[in-house]
C-alpha cells in the first residue's frame, strides 16, 4: 500500500510540474557581448603584429661576443644577490 501510494505522488508530480520560467537575459550579458567582440578584434591585431616579427627557429644566432657579455652580466647580478641576502652586507 506504502509503495502505490509514493508511485502516485511521483506520477502525480510528474504530471503537475510547473515549465520553467522563460530565460531572462542577464542585465550584465550585452556588456559581456560587447568585451568579447573587442576581445576578438584585439587578438586580430596581434596576429597583424606579431606576424612581422621573425619566429624563433629563424632568427640569427647571437654572436659569441654578446652571448659572454650576457653571461657576465647575470653572474654578477647573481653575486650581488647572494651578498644582499647575507646579514650585514655591504656594497663591494
Amino acid at each position: 500500500m506504502g509503495g502505490a501510494a509514493v508511485a502516485g505522488a511521483a506520477v502525480y508530480r510528474a504530471f503537475t510540474r510547473r515549465p520553467p520560467p522563460p530565460a531572462v537575459p542577464a542585465p550584465h550579458a550585452e556588456e559581456l557581448k560587447a568585451r568579447l567582440a573587442e576581445s576578438r578584434s584585439v587578438v586580430a591585431e596581434r596576429e597583424e603584429f606579431e606576424s612581422a616579427e621573425t619566429p624563433v627557429d629563424q632568427a640569427e644566432p647571437v654572436s659569441p661576443e654578446l652571448s659572454d657579455r650576457r653571461r657576465a652580466v647575470h653572474e654578477r647580478g647573481r653575486r650581488v644577490a647572494e651578498q644582499m641576502r647575507r646579514p650585514g652586507a655591504t656594497e663591494e
